[in-house]
């Protein structure tokens, strides 16, 4: 039989609503970051440079180029005849089928794969953060302590503890007490979904709730174990982590990329981050290009100036064109005399000559205030912007709009703008 000491369950599915139309045709995990890589590298790449060769990725919602990116997993090093990473979607079963309608439940409509691998340990991940971690270190600490259930933590300001599951321990770092995004928490340890499980207990802890609807960690599989005794122990992680789950946060841990100490560095040779890179010919840059402080990807042709943003592969930015604080997603094309003010840009997108964006005054957005906010101004992919228009924030567009669509050559700011079929 087949032994492995751990291996990783990468969840994946997420529909990622709050990053609004950026996720209208694609999974969270699958959205592009950092110019040439995409969200769910990072937590593969952890794996990988942790010495975790048989990952798991449960994808669901729009899967189509999340499946294209991991491929075999040749890019990540997982491309394994026994173990390397597998794609696991919801699947039809003579009975009790059902999509994965939770993030414990997920896990439990594979117990089959986990338990081909006769692992020791099991390592649960989400697809959509930011950072790095050695989840080696993590399981030496779980093996220390002999858990059976170890989370990892960080502390967060408290006015947002409320947000996040949230852990009392003691000093030694035992789990005493665990609040499911309370109204009034009493620690400020936030749980970063990152778990390590002894793979007896979680099993036990899976088929004893499997009847629970929308089978949840934070609410069902954690509560329990407690309530067995199990030995829970909180991880405390203090390197950079963040969850771009929102486009203000999915905006602003790109433009911590281009700082000149950035807080989280791409650039360090012992932890790399991996991608399943396109081949690009060279950036061309005219003369009269100026850029500062960015990060540009491959294949670029610039004629502009692009100052403090991000710009993804094969970007086309006009001649006179002014690129300031945004996001540029692949194959992008920005005519020429565009002004780009605090916008996030999706890819494939065609924009015409003499467009400006993030222009106006602030105004909450008609439709999705709670999405569209922080005066961003963000644009679907294979959208186009027809020429000389003017664009406002906290602003979506989607589709292919045309001057009609631009009363006075306007979109005035906190409107939302999607064709019919986006």
């Amino acid at each position: 039989m087949v032994k492995k000491e751990m291996i990783a369950m990468l969840l994946a599915g997420g529909q990622g609503s709050r990053l609004g139309i950026l996720t209208s045709k694609v999974a969270k995990p699958a959205v592009a970051f950092g110019g040439k890589y995409r969200i769910i590298d990072f937590p593969l790449s952890n794996c990988i440079n942790s010495g975790i060769d048989t990952v798991g990725v449960l994808t669901q919602y729009q899967p189509l180029r999340l499946n294209a990116h991991i491929g075999i997993g040749i890019p990540w090093d997982l491309d394994r005849t026994v173990g390397g990473v597998t794609v696991l979607p919801p699947y039809e079963k003579i009975e009790n089928t059902e999509w994965y309608t939770g993030t414990a439940n997920a896990i439990m409509q594979n117990i089959d794969y986990m338990d081909s691998f006769n692992p020791d340990y099991v390592l649960i991940l989400s697809g959509d953060h930011i950072y790095k971690m050695d989840y080696e270190v993590m399981l030496d600490f779980h093996k220390q302590n002999k858990a059976d259930v170890t989370i990892a933590v960080m502390p967060v300001p408290w006015e947002e503890a409320s947000r996040f599951g949230i852990m009392v321990t003691d000093e030694e770092r035992r789990i005493v007490d665990f609040q499911e995004k309370p109204a009034n928490p009493v620690s400020n340890l936030a749980s970063m979904g990152i778990y390590i499980f002894t793979w007896s207990k979680l099993k036990e802890a899976l088929l004893a709730n499997a009847e629970q609807p929308n089978l949840d960690f934070g609410m069902h599989v954690i509560p329990y174990c407690k309530d067995k005794g199990y030995p829970l122990y909180a991880y405390e992680f203090n390197g950079y982590w963040k969850d771009v789950g929102t486009l203000s946060s999915y905006w602003e841990a790109n433009m911590e990329l281009v700082d000149i100490v950035p807080d989280f560095n791409l650039y360090e040779e012992y932890w790399k981050i991996y991608t399943n890179s396109r081949a690009t010919p060279p950036q061309y840059l005219s003369e009269d290009a100026k850029i500062e402080k960015s990060i540009v990807a491959g294949g670029c042709e610039i004629c502009g100036e692009v100052y403090n943003s991000v710009i993804g592969c094969n970007v086309t930015i006009g001649k006179g064109t002014i690129v300031r604080d945004s996001i540029i997603m692949d194959d992008t094309v920005i005519g020429e005399g565009c002004v780009i003010e605090k916008s996030i840009i999706a890819e494939q997108v065609k924009m015409g000559n003499n467009v400006k964006t993030g222009v106006g005054d602030p105004i909450d957005n008609e439709t999705n205030p709670n999405i569209y906010n922080h005066d961003l101004c963000t644009i679907g992919e294979r959208s186009v912007i027809p020429d000389d228009v003017s664009i406002g924030k906290n602003v979506c567009i989607g589709g292919v709009t045309t001057k009609k669509d631009y009363p006075n050559g306007e979109l005035q700011s906190g409107k939302t703008l999607i064709k019919a079929g986006e």
